[in-house]
């Protein structure tokens, strides 16, 4: 082993290693700071290491002690749990700043009417950012993201035409106990030539050309007739009645029979057709008390963005 000397230049202790001979390795200490910040990390990491939730034990972990962190669940119940990234995050989102004040818009909304929200700008913001985000959560699964839904399963919410009505108490009501979208088979009441009748006069209520003119005149007649009685429902107009959801078969919004995707007068015969065969039958789910446990604050929300997405009419 070099035995350590002192540099003649410097005064400075060496290792005693020497290269060409005069290549010196210094022997300096390391900088107080720096050994007292190593020092730092080992105690915050033993700190940390008790405190968090850290070594996994078994099927288990450390959670840590003194770090308890409480929250309302989506249930509105107080829970109480060792910190993690979720609790933390739903703890923040509820009493951070940003919740406050959006927790005073919902309270500031919740009192107003419908027609309040709509005139008033701030309102109409906050319906806007914070109804997105119930829409996405609750509503775009069956009526995409746009609100644009599918045919031949799921309304179209942004073209004014409601089956149950558009107006605010109409769709608060539809949102709070849900609905039962239904129209009988036909399918063992019609052969084949009284569907096919049907069908024709259906397509020439909303101004379409019949495939044979001759079977709309005879579906008209079973239309409006006891054969049918497709105008309890629809009217005898076709014009639907919001009572019971039945379909306006004279406004070209189709929401069953993809008439738009058909691209010759014989396949949006068959398109009708298959809607009168099968019948129809869907159902919307509760989103009131008694099924997705939405406030009434949030359901007003809702609805008050669904008005902004169809254009506003029928607010109240």
């Amino acid at each position: 082993m070099a035995t350590p000397v002192k540099d003649p230049l410097t005064g400075a202790e060496t290792t005693g290693h020497v290269w060409d001979d005069s290549l010196q390795e210094f022997n300096n200490p390391l900088p107080r700071w720096w050994l007292w910040t190593f020092y730092g990390t080992i105690i915050f990491t033993i700190v940390y290491w008790v405190m968090y939730p850290s070594w996994p034990i078994g099927k288990t972990y450390l959670k840590g002690i003194g770090n308890e962190i409480t929250y309302k669940t989506d249930a509105g119940e107080e829970k109480s749990t060792h910190w993690n990234m979720r609790a933390l995050l739903a703890h923040d989102m509820q009493n951070g700043t940003e919740a406050i004040k959006q927790q005073e818009y919902l309270a500031k909304v919740g009192a107003a009417s419908y027609q309040q929200i709509a005139q008033d700008p701030d309102m109409s913001s906050f319906v806007r950012s914070y109804g997105v985000g119930m829409f996405g959560d609750n509503c775009a699964a069956c009526h995409q993201s746009g609100g644009q839904g599918v045919v031949g399963m799921y309304p179209n919410l942004v073209d004014d035409d409601w089956l149950w009505g558009g107006d605010t108490t109409t769709i608060e009501n539809t949102l709070r106990y849900g609905r039962m979208g239904y129209m009988p088979a036909y399918s063992k009441t019609f052969d084949e030539t009284q569907l096919n009748q049907v069908a024709n006069y259906v397509l020439t209520l909303s101004g379409e050309p019949a495939v044979d003119a001759t079977a709309a005149a005879e579906g008209q007649k079973i239309f409006q007739g006891q054969t049918g009685g497709c105008y309890m429902c629809h009217t005898k107009e076709g014009k639907g009645m919001h009572a019971q959801g039945s379909a306006n078969l004279t406004d070209k919004v189709w929401t069953i029979a993809n008439l738009p995707a058909a691209e010759t007068p014989e396949a949006k015969l068959e398109a009708v057709k298959a809607v009168i065969h099968n019948g129809v039958k869907r159902q919307m789910p509760v989103f009131g008390k008694d099924g997705r446990n939405l406030s009434d604050t949030e359901i007003k929300v809702l609805v008050a963005y669904l008005q902004q997405m169809s254009g506003g009419a029928g607010a109240q």
